[in-house]
């Protein structure tokens, strides 16, 4: 009895954590990878208001997705935004990161007020950043209330400046998380080093370009992946700041995706961008992983 006892114990212990996993396990296979193929089928079918999954059009709806003039309008404002949200992102995290590095007095409250945005929504985000850049609200009527008149910024307003509008609200939203990263890179980085340039006569630029900077190629890929990442699903941001205008100003793939499949009845359409975005989404993040994983068995 005892020997039975025994086995069903090594039993339960080998088995007890995979059985309290499997119905989140479960849970996530059908409501993340059931329904990404679900959008796949939708997205070969002429689906309009609701799904129709007996109209099959195979790969049709790929085509006329490039075609679209809104789609390519949203496509080159991804480009613009991406390149500049993770281009301002990197460089100002960096450099706020080294700043925190040098044991400056009140690190603790000023890391705390970097990071604070993060801990905002986008939504909260583009909404104050909507009243504080609407020229009859905010900076522009608040200056005139000062006396400077002739003082202008209508970005919001501007079609050929409100792209830069949410670029300014996704900096300020997501730098402090990035030198969050950056400042633990440097962290860890061995003081030994540090302590050799220093006896060599090394300046602190020299050190930090020579030695530093090149020692934080994994904190660089890490922010690429995630900054990437959300600007190509950015929606929130956009809705709340500027509801993809002035016209089509600043439509993004996702606020294109989210048009076409509920407001303009293409849902057809709108699946097929989405899968566009998860496609380029897993383009960046699929060989990111692969690397981390050869590195760490490499290690």
């Amino acid at each position: 009895m005892s020997e039975k006892n025994s086995a069903v114990a090594d039993w339960l212990r080998q088995h007890l954590p995979k059985l309290v996993l499997s119905p989140s396990f479960a849970i996530t296979i059908f409501f993340v990878y059931g329904f990404i193929l679900y959008t796949a089928f939708i997205s070969m079918t002429k689906s309009k208001m609701l799904p129709n999954l007996s109209k099959f059009v195979g790969f049709e709806n790929y085509p006329k997705l490039w075609k679209t003039l809104n789609w390519q309008v949203a496509l080159d404002n991804m480009l613009v935004f991406g390149f500049l949200y993770i281009v301002i992102c990197g460089v100002l995290g960096l450099f706020l990161a080294i700043l925190l590095d040098q044991k400056i007095r009140g690190e603790g409250f000023l890391r705390t007020t970097y990071l604070y945005p993060m801990a905002l929504s986008f939504i909260v985000t583009g909404t104050a950043w909507k009243w504080f850049l609407n020229p009859g609200l905010g900076l522009e009527k608040s200056m005139h209330a000062w006396g400077f008149e002739s003082f202008k910024f209508d970005w919001l307003i501007n079609p050929d400046m409100a792209i830069y509008t949410i670029v300014i609200a996704g900096v300020w939203q997501s730098s402090g998380f990035v030198m969050a990263m950056f400042l633990a890179g440097l962290r860890g980085i061995d003081g030994e080093q540090l302590k050799a340039a220093q006896l060599d006569g090394a300046s602190t630029f020299q050190t930090y370009w020579r030695i530093i900077i090149p020692q934080l190629r994994a904190v660089y890929l890490s922010a690429f992946v995630v900054l990437a990442h959300m600007a190509i699903k950015s929606y929130d941001l956009v809705v709340a700041l500027t509801g993809g205008g002035p016209g089509r100003a600043t439509e993004m793939p996702a606020t294109f995706m989210y048009s076409y499949t509920f407001t303009r009845n293409q849902m057809g359409i709108g699946a097929a961008s989405a899968m566009i975005m998860l496609m380029t989404i897993a383009a960046i993040i699929v060989p990111y992983l692969y690397a981390e994983t050869r590195e760490k068995q490499d290690g």
